[in-house]
């Protein structure tokens, strides 16, 4: 295989032609599949080509929606994008469930954004740490003209400080940049800002110490946000938690519920997979709205670990006959700027959830992490988490086989109460197609 020049410059038809003769086998049938996929309203294509480089399809997530959010006594109709079978459904069980008892309660424990700007400095640090102190009004005044327009709806730098790493690394320091960005996730304001600010500090210290130059590593956000928080919370007395789908007292079942979260807390291994089941309702929201799931999630783990070991995010607790369960999460999400207001589907999306703000959407996306922990949770406590996934994956094990309707009948009664693999889906077909 040959390497290909100037493959950005091609035609997108150029680019499949080029792919469907070098990498794919069947190459006819490959290249009407890419071109299926297409959108017919040409403008429409234009924009979702736009929104990435070298484009040559798109590809198709499940859109669903959840309804009877009950949070802060408001009603919603939750949007999510995913392809994991169940996942819709378990949060709307849980949702379902906790209408009936008071519904999500949710807080926001702050909106601050970070930033830094990473610097070699040789010198004496008392020199630079002086420096700094006597600089930093200048500082602000310096970067207001860029923050003219996020000032005007009540955002800006919220504090600068100068941060000492040379016991970790040789001539380390930092500018420390705190931010409010409003509505706005924020992320080309704060680089703008950061570029700037690093650019003016080096200035400001070349003019007065010619002889020990500042090397301005990189200035760059940072998508660990531990101070942008929300919480989310259900709570009712234990023996509100009755329901005869769990088999088993309301005072067992809350035993056995704050036992598993508590191994979520203690064990890494069960804490991974635990907060897996959280993001898979967060980032479900945070697609849907057009935000960035890859920031999100790497900021919700890092802060998992912010106490040194990689726990749960969530915590229950039963106290004076109340059964509690609740979780502090970073959202760092925004509702104006990038995707969310180009993509048709995000801005779709936004209006279904009443054009929420930034922080409102950190509620609700926070929320329905909880409700999809919860449903989880109760499922590994009762059931078993296999019986309910195992029930919604049937429908992609019988359509790999290319069952026929009367086939999918047939097998939703029989596997009402068998055990559901690929093997038993499989067996099952084979058995009934050999009879007939």
């Amino acid at each position: 295989m040959q390497p290909i020049e100037g493959f950005s410059k091609l035609s997108k038809l150029e680019k499949i032609d080029f792919l469907v003769k070098s990498y794919l086998s069947n190459s006819s049938v490959k290249k009407e599949t890419l071109k299926s996929f297409w959108i017919k309203e040409e403008k429409q294509q234009q924009l979702f080509d736009e929104f990435s480089e070298n484009t040559i399809s798109n590809f198709i997530f499940p859109y669903g929606v959840v309804p009877n959010v009950l949070i802060n006594d408001k009603l919603y109709c939750v949007p999510m994008v995913i392809e994991e079978s169940s996942v819709v459904a378990a949060a709307s069980k849980a949702a379902k469930f906790w209408q009936s008892r008071g519904g999500f309660k949710t807080a926001i424990l702050g909106s601050e954004k970070v930033g830094q700007v990473h610097m070699i400095w040789k010198g004496e640090p008392s020199t630079i740490e002086n420096f700094f102190k006597s600089v930093k009004p200048q500082l602000f005044e310096e970067m207001s003209p860029l923050e003219v327009n996020m000032k005007s709806r009540g955002g800006g730098i919220k504090d600068i400080k100068l941060v000492n790493r040379t016991a970790e690394e040789s001539g380390l320091f930092q500018l420390f940049v705190t931010f409010e960005t409003c509505d706005a996730m924020g992320a080309n304001f704060i680089n703008t800002l950061l570029e700037a600010l690093g650019r003016t500090f080096k200035n400001l210290m070349s003019a007065q110490f010619r002889d020990e130059e500042l090397m301005i590593v990189m200035a760059i956000l940072s998508n660990y946000t531990p101070n942008c928080l929300v919480r989310a919370e259900v709570s009712c007395p234990v023996s509100d938690l009755d329901d005869k789908s769990h088999g088993m007292t309301p005072e067992v079942f809350a035993e056995k519920f704050m036992r598993a979260i508590r191994i979520a807390e203690l064990d890494m291994y069960r804490a991974t997979t635990h907060n897996k089941g959280i993001m898979n309702g967060v980032d479900a929201v945070v697609l849907a709205t057009g935000n960035d799931f890859r920031a999100v999630e790497a900021c919700a783990h890092t802060y998992a670990s912010h106490k040194g070991s990689y726990q749960s995010l969530s915590h229950a607790e039963i106290k004076d006959g109340v059964f509690r369960f609740w979780m502090d999460i970073p959202l760092s999400l925004g509702t104006v700027g990038g995707l969310t207001s180009l993509h048709p589907m995000a801005r779709l999306s936004l209006d279904l959830l009443d054009s929420p703000s930034a922080t409102q959407l950190m509620e609700i996306s926070a929320t329905i992490g909880l409700a999809q922990n919860f449903a989880a949770v109760r499922s590994l406590v009762t059931s078993g988490i296999q019986k309910g996934h195992m029930k919604m994956h049937l429908m992609n094990i019988l359509k790999h086989f290319e069952a026929s309707e009367e086939e999918i009948l047939i097998a939703r009664d029989y596997f009402e109460n068998e055990i559901i693999s690929f093997k038993s889906v499989r067996d099952f077909l084979a058995q009934r197609r050999n009879l007939q």
